[in-house]
């Protein structure tokens, strides 16, 4: 395997021209670029690029942090965040944090130590200390880090809404609403504050049960429904994410309960899970594509020495109707 130094000696200049050149840390003649061009690819040279990108203070790698990839919403977002970040000429390299005790702490370190150019960041779990602490280019999805760090986020307040306003239009009046944990501060919050909102202006009946915080699998999901349906059910209406809403739906077809005619369902995301089930989930869409293009170009704005103008994207959600709402 051609190394530098054979390169130099094949177009009869110094390491150090040869190392110019292909860093572009300096000055080189026309004439002498040429040569060693042809010495390359007379020896078959291909550049250590990891290399060149540490000599750049770049890797030209982005770490995507979530929780759990197997969650059909971050799963989504992180197939479209490695198509846009390919495009912008960047590799990703994905980090599951849930199972790992301080992994989101160590891929932070990561990014201090010029071993990846940014994060972007769709975890819950750690101190919000530990990322102002960090002087490089970091987004948030769905979560308010510091006042420097970009978030991305949807218009939760109007998800909400249209969620509460589909339930009621099917004349639901007892509803069943699966929230987030109020552990850590985070723009969806006000889906489900909205939510709650107007049914109380409708004079309905919510039971609002909250999930542990930082648990989105399906064993946990499937304890949660088995824990609803252990006690009497007598609900109209459920809100929750679209895997939990799945999973309490299953159940309740299995319980011999009609769907729509018994309870009505809406699920919150609108991710693939939507569209595979029968009945078809009634859903309010996040777009999940336009979610990872906004924190992709956010980050390389970042990384290229743009100052973002805004430190806050928020981007509409829709109402997909299916079959569990009348």
């Amino acid at each position: 395997m051609a190394r530098i130094k054979d390169v130099a000696q094949r177009a009869q200049v110094g390491v150090g021209t040869v190392s110019r050149m292909l860093n572009g840390s300096g000055y080189v003649a026309e004439e002498t670029r040429e040569k060693i061009e042809q010495a390359m690819r007379e020896l078959n040279y291909t550049p250590n690029e990891l290399a060149r990108n540490l000599y750049r203070k770049r890797t030209g790698i982005i770490a995507v942090m979530v929780p759990n990839v197997s969650n059909p919403f971050f799963a989504e977002f992180v197939d479209c965040v490695e198509e846009d970040l390919y495009d912008a000429g960047y590799k990703m390299m994905l980090c599951n944090t849930a199972k790992a005790h301080n992994a989101e702490l160590e891929y932070l370190d990561m990014l201090n130590r010029h071993i990846v150019d940014g994060v972007i960041s769709g975890v819950h779990s750690l101190d919000i200390a530990e990322y102002r602490k960090v002087q490089k280019p970091i987004v948030a999805l769905d979560r308010y880090l510091d006042e420097e760090i970009p978030v991305v986020a949807v218009d939760h307040a109007s998800g909400g809404r249209m969620a509460a306003e589909e339930l009621l239009r099917c004349s639901c009046r007892n509803i069943l609403h699966f929230c987030g944990s109020t552990a850590v501060e985070s723009p969806y919050h006000q889906r489900h504050q909205e939510f709650e909102k107007c049914m109380a202006r409708r004079h309905c009946r919510t039971t609002m049960y909250e999930l542990e915080w930082n648990r989105l699998d399906s064993q946990y999901y499937q304890e949660v429904v088995e824990a609803v349906f252990s006690q009497p059910f007598d609900y109209d209406g459920v809100f929750a994410v679209d895997w939990l809403a799945i999973e309490c739906m299953n159940e309740a077809l299995r319980r011999g309960y009609k769907v729509p005619r018994d309870i009505c369902f809406v699920s919150y995301d609108g991710t693939f899970l939507t569209n595979v089930v029968e009945p078809r989930m009634t859903t309010i869409v996040q777009p999940i594509a336009g979610l990872a293009k906004e924190a992709v170009r956010l980050l390389t704005d970042q990384i290229q020495g743009r100052k973002p103008q805004n430190k806050s994207v928020v981007l509409g959600v829709t109402l997909r109707k299916g079959h569990t709402t009348r």
